[in-house]
This record gives structure tokens, C-alpha cells and sequence, in this order.
């Protein structure tokens, strides 16, 4: 709001308060209330202005608008309460998936390299023994460069993004730690040039030793180390990135910590991007005390897929994606170098949106409780019962307007797939098909894992109305991830067959209608199987003729499971923007998820500064968009005024304009009401010439700032450019 002056309070006020004399307590009036006489008064005033043409915000379908229109009711603000506690429960319950599905991919890592730990520790503790005062000297034990070099594990990170591998070695850390070794994290920071060896020795004082002294000594670690809680554990520096790293002061601190190796034994954790890093950063003489060994991570496509399978393909959550949002998320993810935080970003927000748009939303959290969507039923059918004294029903409005919101979507339900005109049949199917759809891309997922198809990719397609409405032998549905994985099963061999077929059987384990016919296919390729095995062991005469036999047999059973394939496709995997409800469920505005990621700043600025009333809702600015209130805020007002101008901006006529409109507080003000404290207060002198100036250059200045206008040249000193006209 514009800047106004502080008013000080009536003197009769001042004297009652005897008790905050000597309490300072700042305030800030930024405007002043105006009557809704005045109000009137300056909406009966209002100038015509021609507004600047912005394009149309995010489209919305016209049914995602109704469903928004209607959620508006007497209990609104408990109705949006709902949601937020259901946003909050589903992406808890998202999140803790994620971080125990990451730490899952890299169990088998950890694992691995805590067991090298351990024998790099006793290899350093192997040496010849010291007596007391050797191990308590404030001293390095000298001995040959054999003995000084320090265990290293080179782990190759495989991304070109770091932020992904910042938890992972957090979460390698705390992993050792809890086994029983010191452990101390150091970042590229701690190794800059500025701050010199001085600068990583204290940070690793800080994490090890209580109450460490801010010196650069190593006696301090040394002592600490010889007391009896700290022996006989590993010291474990994990430094993230090595590349970041000042090669210089890294190699001193190797050198450093090698005279040492002995007396602290010391292991280093270093995280690299290639195998070369340490060549090429550190010098011979510092890659001499280095006992290097090597390990990998996983790549962020594997921990992507681990991650789409637990999230987005298995139902638990009661929230998932449309196929255009999953296709931006993925060109998202590979976009930003593949990193998983990226993905878990847009993941979020795009949960933000649908919980905030959807009015059904907050059923999500019930709709696989099967307890619940009876209890909803039951509601349903009570309050279609008592539809005619529904406006007695008071205690259970929140009720009623779910009432509403499923009898809403159960009209606009009619276009879909699988549109029922009973509300129990769909959310019964609702919830069937979302089982069956999950089982039955977990099955082409483990076809594609042998032609090296990406989850995230089969997830794409499955969620793709258009594909799913496409004749069998067109020539797209061919070239699609589901044609290659019906190809693919064909000619997989059989003991492959035996091994898809046991893990079909593992996911269709909810699907019986799958299940008995993956059960008996498995009868027959293990009996096959078992007649190969017995034809082997035949005399050498028939061996050529009876492997042909076993080849017909096999091809015979690819045939049937690439059958079987091609029938879970085409009856269970139905788009779940195609199902009915899904509005419960499926966000799948892109654009909104787009805006938000990627942004339009200007855009938006430009919005904000034309309809600040809708955002501020303050009683003395009008509400109507067409009106310009005096208390609006200077830089709001000058932004409204300019839009009555082309690209060049008259500096004299937009400073009267602003001038006319800040001091139209006078002429709207009316007579104050008689009381006796009115007679105390003084009214406030007009505003002076200079003041108004200094609000409208600085106004100007923040226009300049945010990138909507030029200031003057010297060829035209009187006119400024507008440079977004037309946003």
C-alpha cells in the first residue's frame, strides 16, 4: 500500500496508559480505511483505461471449472481443511517412500563398502605394536611410505547433476556411524583456497572432538582418539565431491593425514564423477599415499525406476498422474541431467495443485479401503434418501457437500470409459482397475528390463488414452514400448520364460482372473522344460532331431505368454484418466504444473501489479478492477495508469495522472462523527509536492526494476519505454 505518515494516537489515550511508559512498541499504518460512503463516492468516478492485453492464464477444462464452481458451499473453509490434511497425509506417507526406496537401491553398496571399512581397519591396526607413550605422543610415528598410506574408496557417482549423491553420502554416513565408526563429513567448501588446510582441519575438529578448540592442530585429534571410548573404531572422512575440491589444498591435507595413518588410523570416502578425477587433480607425490578402491552407485534410470514403482505404479497412495503431466515430468527429469530431485520436485507440486483444485480429492487417502468406500456408499445412499430435509441436517454438512461433489462427478462420469450409472459400481471398479493396472505394467516392465525399456517409459504409454483406443494392427501401437515387449516375449529363451513367468505369478497375485492362467503356463514350460532335460540324456543319433522338438515346444510357449501379454494389455491396462472418478486420484493439468516449474515471472508481476484489491482484500480499496484508490500502492497505481498509453510513456502526463490520483483522498474524505474524542484529533496537513515526487520516481524505479519499463534516453529525456507491452 502507498507509504502514509505514522498517526500518533489521541492524547487522552496516551495518559490512560501508565503501564507501557517506558515499553517502546513500533507500529506501521500502511493506509488508512476510507467510509464506504467515500467507497462509493470514488466508484461513481471512475475513468475508462484502456488495460494491457495479458494472455489467458492456464486453461482449465471446462468440467475441471464446474467441479471447482461447486465445491463452493456454506462450510467451505472446513471443506478446504479436509483437503490440506488429506495433501498432508498423502505426501508424508510419499516422501517417506521415497527416502526408504533410495536407501533400498544403495543397501547392497553400503553394505559393501562397510565391509571394506572394516578390513582396511584392521590392516592398519595389524602393524607392529606401540607402546603407551608412542600412542599418547602429540606426534606422528615416522615409518616408509607403505605404512603411510591411507585406505581410499573411490565411488563413482555416474551423474553430471551432484545434487542427487549429497543424500547419498549422508545417508552413507549415518550408515556407518551407526555401525560404531567416527565419522566426518567434508564439502568442497572446506577445502577452498581461502581459508587453506587450516580451514578442513578445524571442520573436522568441530565433527569429532566436544568442545574442540577453533586450532588447526592435529595433537587435539590425536589426543582425543587415544581416550578409551573413541579406540579401536575407524575415523571415516567422507568428502561428496571431490571435483569441487581445491586440488592444492586437498593434496596438503592427504599429505597431512598420512604422517598420521599410523598413530589415527584415517579412511577416506571420495565421491567422483570419473575414474581419472584423482589424476587429474591431485598430484603424484599426494596419489602416492592414496590406496585406492572402487566402487559404483547406482544410476539415477535405476533409482528412477525403483522409484516410479513404488509411487506412481503401485496404488497407495490415493494420488497419481495424467499421461500429459508424466510426460512433461519425464522430458523434466532427463532435462535437468537426470536427477531424481528434479523429478521429486515436480512430483510435489504437482500434488500441491491437485489437492488444491480438486474438489473430490481428499477421498483419495479412502478409495483403496474398501471399509471406507462402503461407508461412503452408505452416506450416499441415506442422504439421496433424505434429500428433502437435507437443510435440517446441520451436523453433517461436510457430508452433504460430499454428497454433492460425488453425485457431480457421477454425471461427469458419463463420458468415460467405464462410465456406470451407479455410484457403487464405480467406485468399486474404480478401485479394481487400479490393482489390475498396476499388476499388469509390473509385468511388461519385467519383459522390458530384458530390451532395456525404462519404466518411467512404459508408464508414459499406459496412461496414453490414444494409443489405448488404436486398432490392434495399426502400425503405431507396433512401434510402441507394448509392441516391442509383446516382440520381446516371443523370443526370449526358456529358461528366461521360467524366470518372467515366476514373476508374473508374483504380480498378478491379486489379479485371479491372470493368475490361474500364469499358474498353468508355468506347469507347461516347466514340464517342456523337464522333457528338454530328458532328451538330452538320449543317445547321440536322436540328439538333432529331438532339440528341434524342444525348439517347436518353445516357441509354442512364447506364443502363449506373449497371448497372455497381449490380454492383460487390452483388458486391464486402461488409462486412469479414462476411468470414472478419476478426478479423485489423476491430476493431469500440465499447463498449471508447467507455470509453476518453469514460470512466466513477468507475467505474473504484471497480474499482480493490475489486480493487487484481489489479493490485498482490504476494506479501503475498492474491489471493482476498473476503480484506482488513493491507498492503493503507488507502484499498483502507476502500473494501471500506464496502461493508458502505448509503448512510449509521457513522464509529465503519467506524474499528473499519479499526482490527481493520490491527492483524490482529500476530496473523498467525509465529516468525521461528533464525539468527544474527535475534537482531540487534528486533521493531517495535504501531502506536499516534493513528497508525492519522491513516491513516484521511487515507484518508477521499481517498474525499472522489475524489468516493465526503460527509463529515458537522451534523445527523448521526457518519455520512458514500455518493454513488456503485450504480456
Amino acid at each position: 500500500m502507498s507509504p502514509s505518515p505514522i498517526s500518533m494516537p489521541p492524547s487522552s489515550l496516551v495518559a490512560d496508559d501508565t503501564t507501557g511508559d517506558s515499553v517502546l512498541q513500533p507500529f506501521f499504518v500502511l493506509h488508512k480505511a476510507l467510509p464506504q460512503k467515500c467507497e462509493r463516492k470514488a466508484a461513481g468516478s471512475t475513468r475508462t483505461r484502456r488495460k494491457i492485453d495479458l494472455p489467458p492464464s492456464s486453461p482449465k477444462s471446462p468440467e475441471k471449472s464446474d467441479a471447482v464452481a461447486s465445491s463452493v458451499g456454506p462450510n467451505d473453509t472446513n471443506y478446504e481443511r479436509l483437503r490440506l490434511e488429506a495433501f498432508n497425509m498423502t505426501w508424508s506417507k510419499i516422501d517417506t517412500t521415497i527416502k526408504e526406496i533410495l536407501t533400498r537401491v544403495h543397501r547392497s553398496l553400503f553394505a559393501e563398502v562397510h565391509q571394506w571399512a572394516l578390513e582396511s581397519f584392521l590392516a592398519l591396526k595389524s602393524g607392529e605394536p606401540r607402546n603407551a607413550f608412542e600412542i599418547q605422543s602429540p606426534y606422528p610415528l615416522l615409518d616408509d611410505v607403505i605404512c603411510k598410506q591411507i585406505p581410499t574408496a573411490m565411488i563413482l557417482t555416474k551423474n553430471a547433476e551432484f545434487v542427487d549423491d549429497m543424500l547419498t553420502f549422508q545417508e552413507l554416513g549415518e550408515h556407518l556411524k551407526s555401525k560404531g565408526c567416527h565419522i566426518a563429513n567434508l564439502s568442497a567448501m572446506d577445502f577452498c583456497a581461502k581459508d587453506g588446510i587450516a580451514g578442513c582441519l578445524r571442520s573436522l575438529l568441530r565433527q569429532l572432538v566436544m568442545d574442540a578448540p577453533d586450532l588447526a592442530d592435529m595433537s587435539v585429534l590425536s589426543s582425543w582418539y587415544c581416550e578409551p571410548e573413541n579406540y579401536d573404531h575407524p575415523v571415516i572422512i567422507v568428502i561428496d565431491d571431490m571435483e569441487r575440491c581445491c586440488g592444492a589444498i586437498l593434496a596438503d591435507f592427504i599429505r597431512l593425514l598420512s604422517e598420521w595413518v599410523m598413530k589415527l588410523p584415517v579412511i577416506f570416502i571420495m565421491g567422483v564423477a570419473t575414474t581419472d578425477t584423482a589424476k587429474k587433480l591431485l598430484p603424484s607425490d599426494a596419489l602416492q599415499h592414496l590406496q585406492s578402491s572402487k566402487f559404483t552407485l547406482g544410476s539415477p534410470l535405476e533409482r528412477m525406476n525403483a522409484l516410479v514403482e513404488a509411487v506412481l505404479v503401485k496404488p497407495s497412495f490415493g494420488f497419481n498422474i495424467g499421461h500429459n503431466v508424466a510426460v512433461f515430468m519425464r522430458n523434466y527429469f532427463l532435462g535437468h541431467d537426470g536427477t531424481i530431485t528434479s523429478f521429486v520436485r515436480a512430483l510435489k507440486l504437482a500434488c500441491v495443485k491437485h489437492f488444491s483444485m480438486e474438489p473430490l480429492s481428499f477421498l483419495g487417502i479412502d478409495i483403496l479401503d474398501e471399509n471406507q468406500v462402503i461407508l461412503y456408499l452408505l452416506l450416499y445412499s441415506w442422504f439421496s434418501y433424505m434429500a428433502s430435509v437435507m437443510h435440517y441436517l446441520t451436523l453433517c454438512l461436510n457430508m452433504l457437500l460430499i454428497f454433492h461433489l460425488l453425485k457431480e462427478a457421477l454425471i461427469r462420469g458419463k463420458d468415460c470409459t467405464n462410465s456406470r450409472d451407479d455410484l457403487e459400481e464405480g467406485l468399486s471398479d474404480l478401485r479394481k482397475l487400479l490393482k489390475a493396472w498396476s499388476s499388469v505394467i509390473l509385468c511388461l516392465y519385467e519383459v522390458g528390463k530384458h530390451n532395456k525399456i525404462q519404466l518411467l517409459d512404459i508408464f508414459c504409454e499406459a496412461t496414453d488414452p490414444t494409443l489405448s483406443s488404436l486398432d490392434p494392427s495399426n502400425h503405431k501401437l507396433e512401434r510402441s514400448f507394448n509392441g516391442q515387449n509383446l516382440a520381446e516375449g516371443r523370443e526370449l529363451p526358456l529358461s528366461s520364460l521360467i524366470k518372467l513367468l515366476d514373476l508374473w505369478s508374483i504380480h498378478t497375485e491379486e489379479l485371479c482372473e491372470v493368475h490361474g492362467e500364469v499358474r498353468e503356463l508355468q506347469s507347461v514350460v516347466k514340464s517342456s522344460n523337464n522333457g528338454n532335460n530328458l532328451k538330452e540324456r538320449q543317445i547321440d543319433c536322436h540328439r538333432m532331431s529331438m532339440s528341434l522338438c524342444a525348439g517347436r515346444t518353445s516357441l509354442s510357449v512364447n506364443g502363449k505368454a506373449a497371448a497372455l501379454l497381449d490380454y492383460m494389455v487390452r483388458k486391464f491396462l486402461m488409462p486412469i484418466e479414462c476411468l470414472c472418478f478419476h478426478e479423485i486420484i489423476c491430476f493431469r493439468n500440465v499447463d498449471i504444473l508447467q507455470s509453476a516449474l518453469i514460470g512466466n515471472p513477468r507475467r505474473n508481476i504484471q497480474i499482480d501489479l493490475m489486480k493487487s484489491t484481489t489479493y490485498m482484500k482490504c476494506s479501503c480499496c475498492c474491489s471493482t478492477e476498473n476503480v484506482l484508490s488513493p491507498t492503493m500502492h503507488d507502484t499498483s497505481v502507476m502500473y494501471n495508469l500506464a496502461q493508458e498509453h502505448g509503448d512510449l510513456i509521457s513522464l509529465q502526463d503519467w506524474y499528473h495522472s499519479f499526482k490527481s490520483t493520490v491527492l483524490s483522498t482529500n476530496k473523498l474524505k467525509c465529516p468525521l462523527q461528533h464525539s468527544p474524542m474527535s475534537k482531540k484529533v487534528k486533521s493531517s496537513p495535504s501531502e506536499s509536492e516534493a513528497s508525492i515526487q519522491a513516491r513516484f520516481c521511487r515507484a518508477v524505479i521499481e517498474l525499472q526494476i522489475a524489468g516493465l519499463i526503460r527509463m529515458p534516453s537522451k534523445k527523448r529525456p521526457d518519455f520512458v519505454q514500455r518493454v513488456a507491452f503485450g504480456l
